[in-house]
């Protein structure tokens, strides 16, 4: 298995610029898709503005959110993470394209930009609007480094 990306991204046009970039040229390193990524990443924004429809548990809403807070929001994000089961509704679809979860992450980039994302975050509660997109972006990063840069689904030679 090849090695995951290094991302960073400032801004959500940073995000996808990239996707765009790698659509027709690139190969996954991890269990999802490229389609299945990008609507994952879709799905978890537009719920910031939607609703979660879901929280974490008291004892991690109230004890441990607010160590992790800050770092989340600066530091990269650990992949591993499995979402609980009320968690589903973020989950991609199997059959997802490439294309649709693009169109799906541009879709939620576009909501986020113009609407307010207001919901509680399901481990981190009300958060300022800058702090969402910087949770955002962090998500993206993680996700977006599975896809690499490769011909054909193929890993370059």
């Amino acid at each position: 298995m090849s090695a995951r990306r290094t991302v960073h991204y400032a801004t959500l046009s940073e995000v996808v610029q990239d996707a765009e970039h790698l659509i027709g040229n690139h190969h996954t390193v991890g269990n999802w898709s490229f389609g299945q990524i990008c609507q994952h990443l879709a799905k978890a924004m537009t719920a910031s503005i939607d609703g979660f429809g879901f929280q974490a548990p008291w004892f991690v809403r109230w004890l441990i959110a607010p160590m992790m807070k800050n770092s989340s929001l600066i530091k990269p994000m650990k992949p591993g993470f499995k979402l609980p089961k009320n968690a589903t509704s973020l989950l991609p679809d199997d059959s997802v394209t490439a294309e649709e979860g693009l169109r799906q992450l541009k879709a939620g980039i576009e909501r986020l930009s113009h609407e307010s994302p207001t919901a509680p975050h399901p481990v981190f509660g009300r958060m300022a609007g800058e702090e969402v997109m910087q949770i955002h972006l962090r998500h993206c990063e993680m996700h977006m480094s599975f896809i690499v840069p490769g011909e054909n689904g193929q890993p370059p030679a």
